[in-house]
């Protein structure tokens, strides 16, 4: 199957921070039927893209996606570069994000640690060390797990820490790791 689309990847992890896939559903929907490409993006007017906006709030995230897209179309003629520095050089992409392009549309091997990732990491290695201090080790012991399928196992890692892993009360029975989490073992993953 084709990769992803850069384009819908950048959109989809800007407008998923502070907020849930069920919140963004339709602001997605909406902002890629009205701006299909990054090209359509950049050429907004900035008040139409910041009324689309109008609810998902952290209205800088729109400025700066307004700001990315203008610069891709202005250094890489609208097309998304898939290495992790050229993505980090842009507007508004910082580490998650640039690792989530290139991971998830163009299959790099960047590691993609989101709050959902670093719950199951954590669990899985039994870190005790509180946040945000243990974001350092989470994201070392994530990057060592990363296989060839670099975005295919963000997108799982992601999705187990969200539908499975959970805050509360995980569904440790259902989870691919029981066998080896250390937290279970231990019954500290609650």
């Amino acid at each position: 199957s084709p990769a992803p689309d850069p384009y819908r990847v950048w959109l989809s992890e800007v407008m998923l921070q502070q907020t849930t896939v069920a919140a963004v559903q339709a602001y997605f929907a909406k902002f890629t039927e009205r701006w299909p490409t990054v090209m359509d993006l950049a050429a907004a007017d900035d008040a139409d893209v910041m009324s689309a906006w109008a609810g998902l709030g952290y209205y800088a995230r729109a400025r700066n996606l307004l700001k990315c897209a203008r610069a891709l179309v202005a250094r890489h003629g609208g097309a998304f570069p898939a290495e992790l520095d050229t993505l980090l050089a842009l507007p508004g992409i910082g580490p998650y994000t640039a690792a989530a392009i290139a991971s998830i549309a163009f299959d790099r091997p960047a590691t993609v640690v989101d709050g959902n990732v670093e719950r199951v990491i954590a669990r899985l290695y039994a870190v005790e060390t509180p946040m945000p201090k243990a974001k350092t080790e989470l994201h070392a012991r994530c990057s060592a797990l990363v296989p060839d399928r670099a975005g295919d196992f963000a997108q799982a890692l992601m999705d187990l820490g969200s539908a499975i892993c959970t805050p509360k009360r995980p569904a440790c029975p259902n989870c691919p790791w029981t066998a080896d989490c250390k937290a279970r073992l231990r019954g500290i993953q609650e």
